[in-house]
């Protein structure tokens, strides 16, 4: 019998807990603190992510079922509603952001090597947001409607890997492409996003700092044909061009040459037009990289249905940032588990399989491995033949 740590330990081994004890010194995290420390806020904000609770009590009457493994847990401080609430209301939320992002840097590095389905060595992200609908009266830090609140994530996700790089948490009125401003962009990397970003002036910074962007057209948008290249239609090319901006202050904002694609998708007999400023790559390969936008909307998809980020712990801005970054964590937590003991798993199949067994002592390896059916036991001989 495996006689070691608890599943759910097991798993936070994985985290580079001295850089968290650095940042709550940094942040003064755990400042005039009795017993419920930084670390046990993460811990029981983690295990609610992976065990799928939905409210502090819920937390609280689970860990309060197993009171003799919470130290094994790594939980010191006595949980309880009112100590989570008051630490989500006031410990720095940044602790946890930059936490996140420390584990993100771990991420990207063990998923660099990972295949993105194009012939493509540079680093690929795709831009999107999701909206999370509140009620305005419990956040009115967050307007969005006349009668409604909500909360944007702004999210860069790495296609390798699909490892979140860049999250801005805004409330629902901020127009998405004001996160183009926020972004330190990488050289030689491709940015893909939808027309909602389509800003010459801010693309055209992406240019100047040496990266590459792909986009769609919007319908009104107007250009002047420079250069026609050679395209194959049987492949659902129409036209492949190099044009330049005809209206004023669009021309003003971007004015050098852009590479206008016009396809044709066969599958749902929709033209597109994608907007780029690569002029080295197929015209095929540009289209592919902006199918491959869609794995951020599969993303959101993802975590709004496996973590708790659609139902707050808390009304106030840094309690809702705190336990987005902490969900964060944990997606990229498990991400690093993944890669780690090389599993065939997806991530789902492992946090169903963790959600239920955070208790229990049996090797990770062991448990997210598929196991071989056991062999039947040999007859006992002294049993009885009934039939």
């Amino acid at each position: 019998m495996y006689a070691g740590k608890l599943v759910f330990a097991q798993v936070m081994e994985y985290a580079p807990w001295h850089t968290f004890r650095r940042l709550v010194t940094k942040y003064r995290g755990d400042f005039n603190v009795r017993s419920f420390s930084c670390l046990d806020q993460f811990l029981c904000m983690a295990f609610a992510q992976l065990t799928y609770r939905e409210s502090l009590r819920d937390i609280e009457a689970c860990l309060g079922a197993q009171p003799a493994k919470l130290y094994h847990l790594g939980i010191r401080g006595q949980v309880s509603r009112s100590a989570l609430a008051d630490a989500n209301e006031g410990r720095d939320w940044r602790i946890h952001f930059e936490f996140a992002q420390a584990l993100i840097g771990i991420a990207r590095r063990l998923y660099a090597k990972e295949p993105l389905g194009v012939e493509l060595s540079e680093t690929v992200y795709a831009l999107d947001s999701t909206t999370i609908d509140l009620c305005l009266s419990l956040f009115p830090w967050a307007p969005f409607r006349q009668t409604k609140a909500a909360v944007k994530l702004h999210t860069l996700l790495d296609l390798r890997g699909a490892i979140p790089t860049f999250i801005h948490i805004s409330d629902g009125k901020l127009h998405d492409v004001n996160v183009l401003d926020l972004l330190v962009t990488e050289p030689g990397a491709f940015y893909v996003m939808d027309r909602g970003y389509l800003d010459f002036t801010r693309l055209y910074a992406l240019h100047q700092a040496g990266s590459f962007f792909v986009t769609r057209a919007k319908s009104n948008s107007q250009f002047r044909r420079l250069v026609s290249r050679p395209v194959d239609r049987s492949t659902g090319l129409i036209c492949d061009q190099s044009v330049e901006l005809t209206v004023f202050y669009s021309h003003q904002g971007y004015p050098e040459r852009l590479r206008r694609i016009r396809f044709k998708d066969p599958e749902t007999a929709k033209t597109l037009i994608f907007l780029t400023n690569n002029f080295a790559l197929p015209a095929l390969t540009i289209g592919a990289l902006y199918k491959s936008r869609w794995q951020v909307e599969l993303f959101f998809r993802w975590v709004k249905q496996h973590l708790r980020i659609k139902r707050f712990f808390g009304t106030s801005e840094n309690a809702v940032k705190s336990q987005v970054w902490i969900a964060v964590a944990v997606y990229v937590l498990v991400a690093i588990v993944r890669k780690h003991l090389d599993l065939k798993f997806s991530l789902h199949s492992m946090l169903q399989i963790l959600s239920v067994t955070p208790f229990e002592k049996v090797p990770l390896f062991q448990l997210l491995t598929e196991m071989a059916p056991a062999e039947p036991s040999a007859a006992n001989p002294n049993q009885l033949i009934l039939l």
